[in-house]
């Protein structure tokens, strides 16, 4: 049997496709997960409309743009990181560092941004201050936007840890502990987490500036 292939498997190519179904599988339990907070918005959304558009204006779409940038730039280096894993391991290693690194920038602007929500008094149930008559509106839409951007900052952080392993092996010449294959499925956790930040960026930052 060749190396690195688990017993329970005949081939790479199986264990590889194991491995992907399984990544799917916890992202269709993550889509559940998520359904709720978006179900939520929807609701809040279509009943108190002006209340969620006058909230959505207090966003800071400057950051959030930026932070959207990142977001797509760290999508880019994983997936060349991916492609580039068997011809050339440092350098895909190196890449993975970069993305590492713009996970990291995009949840310390995350940071600053919070920071800003709380002394604007912005964060629901710590003297919550909105202008009437949107207040209850506008507590509603904080709640799902803490809500909402703190699970993805949450599994944005568990994505940073496992790309910056993997980097640190790949470039302290232990290239021979990643496997493709766990490149690949880290790839596509990644894309996953940028692709809801894709749907949280219009819907918080955008919706109320259109109206």
């Amino acid at each position: 049997m060749a190396t690195g292939i688990a017993g329970q498997f005949s081939t790479p190519h199986e264990q590889a496709d194991a491995a992907r179904l399984g990544l799917w599988l916890f992202i269709a339990t993550e889509i559940l997960f998520f359904g709720p907070l978006f179900t939520g918005y929807l609701y809040g959304r279509t009943h108190f409309y002006d209340g969620f558009a006058a909230a959505s204006r207090h966003t800071d779409v400057l950051i959030g743009t930026i932070n959207t940038a990142v977001l797509l730039t760290s999508s880019f280096t994983m997936a060349l990181a991916a492609e580039m894993r068997r011809t050339a391991p440092r350098v895909a290693g190196w890449l993975l560092a970069a993305t590492a690194s713009l996970g990291a920038v995009f949840l310390i602007l995350k940071g600053i941004e919070y920071r800003n929500e709380w002394h604007e008094q912005l964060v629901p149930g710590v003297a919550f201050v909105f202008a009437e008559p949107h207040r209850n509106a506008g507590e509603l839409f904080f709640y799902l936007y803490f809500a909402m951007t703190g699970v993805h900052a949450l599994h944005l952080t568990v994505g940073i840890g496992i790309v910056a392993s993997m980097s640190a092996l790949m470039l302290r010449g232990r290239a021979f502990k990643v496997s493709p294959d766990s490149i690949d499925v880290t790839a596509l956790y990644w894309h996953f987490v940028d692709v809801v930040w894709i749907f949280l960026y219009p819907i918080l930052y955008l919706t109320g500036r259109a109206t």
